[in-house]
């Protein structure tokens, strides 16, 4: 239960640190605090932020802003501690006095998403339950009710919080008056006094609306002063005193800066009318009504359920300090625990977890650094349901946890597995005996989310706040206090771990993914740690060589690009494309976007094709090497001080199983292109090392395809070794296989993967650059021929809106909701992932299976070669001298025995010094 404090004092009041609570309002001394938020302005900001594919309820509702809206409610309650809260609302279907004035006042703004529908009224519910209370007046816009409300409280001697990501509220701020203004999603919302506002615009607070007249706001439709940004604005304003004096004085202003003005002078006023907020509206709720909210218990939990909000109900109970449902409170237990100070208390507290463990697992919670790629380890925790151990490991891992750690016998659940393997791992200590991680098993339970770290997992299954035990990241503190806090919060940490391997266990076995977290995951771990550990050594000559190339070729293109239209412009500012391609050399029109024309990569690729004009030719070169380059400049700020990269590979990223390579990203090498393989040459084998081995797979997901589908004619050219894609060609183009042109093979290639991916009729012909006509009479003579994978990619759609999800051969299921969603582009997406689900995850769970396979004759065999890299369906290992035979033996065997199809794994292999060398 949240411990109710009592509300700020004058003497307390700091823009940094407000120490109150929803109380029972003000009274004597104390000052009351009061939030009011813009309910529209912060529902969009939550509804982008969260991914809306991800918050859908059975009845097919997205709920993502509603609940990132909530999420932040709770966290500014918790950070700013108001005793009075007010949400207000914009009257969408009234017309506001401003669009009365001014017809095109916020005009041009993007039509508001389908996934938005219905949220802004469940967020209405929300505070109802929470017994907050909202406003919207016809006529007017919730800034006038922030307005008003700000210079009541204002004027009652409240400090106000003002929530909104409209700077027009910047005109209310005074002494009394600060400003919430999110600078990132709904997370980050730092405060904005007088003294911030004049920093970043020049001007005081009650001034702003004077410098945004001239200006202009473009989220509000109101075109400013054209060539007078805020630095010329503020200068005017501070040089005549206010926006009356600039108008004034407009004849005195010298240059086209001036003139421009004198052209606008109307527009200005106009401007200046329109974001003037009110602060004298009839409200129809009294501050001292918006004291002390407190949540209604049934409506919560009745609303709760219908939106499927699980966490969240409990960080409001916590938060309002109300009763939440029986046994909330005492639904998570932290164990007590000791320090272990010396050897003799380690091991004492290590017998008495084995003794309370039985066979369920002790969870084990490591604090690191959270350095990179190697962090250090500073403390770690062990818990069972009955008691924890706290050691610090600073010093050095003590012999007896050393050897507990090592022990295969003793079962062990963890978070994040291979970043505190690898902290420990830097004190000499490895980890045996892994029985969970709670990352992947949360991920596999629900492989949709965003985030499967432990305060993410703690809050989504526990309803708990990880924080709440005291600091997570960073040293212990100094002093004796900061230390227990620190050594109570690691403890809180690992029976977190503990209480998730109780709750997901359970799940895993259900939804059958056991065998797929003890038989594949966590094998992989090791191995992924094991690979992250090598890393692959760089060329760092041959690297710089590259970047000056690349850097020459940049420039030469952008000489090339000004010759062609006679003078420089920036090649990176679509603003300044959009001028020269439409204006000055009046290119047919892209595709319109809310700036004007796109100028992305597909749209300027295809109007070369169409013009064949030099600027283009120049800019889209320019691109790619500045692209290159880029790419090169980041693998050479990867690179340690042993000359390698270390690559972190995430289990938990993609739905497909597939894994992700980041710090840097070594999957985003083009593969096939000269520049490409020109990046890959400075990857070499490292010393005391022969050469690298290259292995991948020959066009797996179209064997997977064969196997899926059982057709018969797809199975036969696999069994026959034969050209898949000029053996489909002969059959569906009616000729011989040697007849087969490239042309021909080239559109049986895209087709075939293309509708793995449910690739339209209309897709193919844009891919293929022929008629739409011409694309589904190919779509269906392939059919004809080949109606086994037809009638597989119906019923496993089919299949899928049945069971509510896809899987792999190994089992490994997606869960796809939108299938039976009202919501034609919704569920037309599902469809379209149900698809290439069960094959673009099979794929990763063979790749997956063969590096265990790998890894694991490696180290049996006893061998020096290592695996270094996975590259999708691609694996890299260092060759030691005299094993390359050994390796390519292992390699062939492991990767073409990881699965049983019907049709053979065709592996492809190659040995050099470099990874472009070993390519084939």
């Amino acid at each position: 239960m949240a411990t109710r404090l009592a509300p700020v004092t004058e003497t307390s009041q700091t823009l940094a640190a407000p120490a109150t609570s929803i109380s029972g309002g003000a009274s004597g001394g104390e000052r009351p605090r009061l939030l009011v938020l813009d309910g529209h302005s912060m529902a969009f900001r939550a509804f982008f932020a969260l991914p809306a594919e991800s918050f859908v309820n059975a009845a097919g509702q997205h709920t993502n802003a509603v609940h990132g809206f909530t999420s932040m409610l709770i966290n500014l309650v918790r950070d700013q501690k108001p005793t009075h809260i007010a949400v207000a609302f914009d009257v969408s279907d009234e017309t506001t006095h401003r669009k009365a004035e001014y017809s095109e006042y916020k005009g041009g703004r993007n039509a508001t998403p389908p996934e938005f529908a219905g949220q802004i009224g469940y967020i209405k519910r929300v505070m109802d339950a929470l017994g907050i209370r909202t406003m919207e007046l016809p006529g007017h816009e919730a800034d006038d009710i922030l307005a008003t409300l700000a210079a009541q409280g204002s004027a009652a001697g409240y400090e106000v919080l003002l929530v909104s990501g409209d700077r027009d509220t910047f005109q209310l701020v005074n002494d009394n008056v600060f400003v919430l203004y999110p600078r990132k999603g709904v997370s980050d919302i730092p405060r904005m006094d007088a003294a911030a506002i004049e920093e970043k615009y020049f001007v005081p607070p009650a001034r702003y609306p004077d410098l945004a007249a001239l200006v202009g706001e473009s989220a509000d439709n109101l075109p400013g002063v054209p060539g007078v940004g805020p630095k010329t604005a503020a200068k005017w304003i501070t040089q005549y005193d206010g926006l009356e004096g600039v108008l004034a004085h407009a004849s005195e202003i010298k240059g086209k800066a001036g003139e421009s003005l004198r052209d606008n002078m109307e527009s200005v006023q106009r401007n200046r009318r329109l974001n003037r907020l009110l602060t004298d509206l009839e409200l129809p709720v009294a501050l001292d009504e918006l004291a002390d909210p407190r949540p209604e218990r049934a409506a919560v939990e009745s609303l709760f359920d219908e939106l499927e909000f699980k966490a969240l109900r409990t960080r409001v109970y916590d938060i309002f300090d109300t009763e939440g449902p029986e046994g909330v409170e005492d639904a998570f237990h932290v164990p007590p625990h000791t320090v272990a100070a010396d050897d003799g208390a380690l091991v004492a507290a290590l017998e008495a977890l084995a003794a309370g463990a039985g066979e369920a697992p002790v969870a084990v919670a490591v604090r690191t650094d959270g350095g990179s790629p190697r962090p250090a380890a500073e403390s770690i925790a062990l818990a069972t349901a009955e008691s924890a151990v706290v050691v610090p490991v600073e010093a050095g891992v003590p012999a007896p946890l050393r050897a507990w750690l090592a022990d295969a016998s003793v079962p062990k659940a963890m978070a994040e597995f291979k970043e505190a393997a690898k902290a420990l791992r830097g004190l000499g200590a490895e980890v045996a005996g892994l029985m969970d991680d709670v990352s992947i098993s949360g991920y596999l339970a629900e492989p949709d989310r965003r985030s499967y770290a432990l305060a993410d997992l703690a809050q989504h299954h526990l309803g708990i706040e990880l924080a709440a035990g005291g600091p997570q990241t960073g040293q212990l503190a100094l002093d004796l206090a900061g230390a227990e806090a620190a050594a109570a919060a690691l403890a809180r940490e690992a029976a977190v771990v503990r209480a998730l391997h109780d709750t997901l266990a359970p799940q895993l076995e259900q939804f059958g993914a056991t065998a797929l977290l003890r038989e594949m995951e966590l094998p992989l771990s090791r191995v992924l740690l094991d690979m992250e550990w090598a890393g692959i050594t760089v060329d760092e000559k041959q690297i710089d060589g590259l970047l000056d190339e690349l850097g020459a070729t940049s420039e030469q293109a952008a000489a090339a690009a000004y010759e062609a239209i006679g003078h420089e412009v920036n090649l990176g500012s679509p603003k300044q494309l959009q001028t020269v391609l439409f204006e000055e050399l009046e290119l047919p029109k892209t595709k319109k976007i809310k700036t004007g024309y796109t100028t992305d990569a597909a749209s300027l690729k295809e109007l070369l094709d169409r013009t064949g004009h030099p600027f283009l030719e120049a800019l889209m070169a320019h691109r790619e090497s500045s692209k290159l380059r880029q790419m090169v400049e980041t693998l050479k700020r990867a690179v340690t001080k042993d000359g390698r990269i270390h690559t972190t590979y995430a289990q938990t990223i993609a739905a497909t199983g597939r894994l992700s390579s980041n710090n840097p990203n070594l999957q985003n090498i083009p593969i096939r292109s000269e520049e490409g393989r020109r990046v890959r040459d400075v990857f070499v084998a490292g010393e005391g090392y022969e050469s690298l081995l290259s292995a991948d797979y020959s066009q797996i997901e179209m064997r997977i395809m064969a196997h899926l589908s059982g057709d018969e004619g797809l199975i036969e050219a696999y069994r026959a070794g034969e050209d898949l894609h000029r053996f489909v060609g002969s059959r569906i183009f009616h000729v011989e296989p040697a007849d087969v042109t490239s042309e021909m093979r080239s559109k049986v290639k895209a087709m075939s993967y293309g509708l793995a991916y449910g690739l339209s009729s209309f897709g193919l012909s844009k891919q293929l650059e022929i008629s739409v006509d011409e694309a589904r009479t190919l779509m269906k003579d392939y059919f004809d021929r080949f109606g086994a994978v037809r009638d597989y990619l119906r019923g496993v759609v089919e299949q899928a809106r049945q069971d509510g999800y896809t899987q792999t051969i190994f089992g490994r299921r997606r869960y796809l909701p939108d299938l039976t969603s009202p919501n034609r582009a919704h569920r037309e997406l599902a469809e379209r992932i149900a698809l290439n689900s069960p094959i673009q995850g099979s794929a990763a769970d063979i790749i997956k299976r063969a590096m265990i396979g790998v890894e694991g004759q490696l180290r049996e065999r006893g061998i020096g070669s290592r695996l270094l890299l996975q590259i999708h369906d691609e694996l890299v290992v260092e060759v030691a001298p005299g094993e390359e035979a050994t390796v390519r033996e292992i390699v062939e065997a492991e990767m073409g025995g990881a699965a049983e199809l019907s049709v053979p794994l065709d592996v492809q292999i190659g040995v050099g010094r470099t990874w472009n060398e070993a390519g084939h």
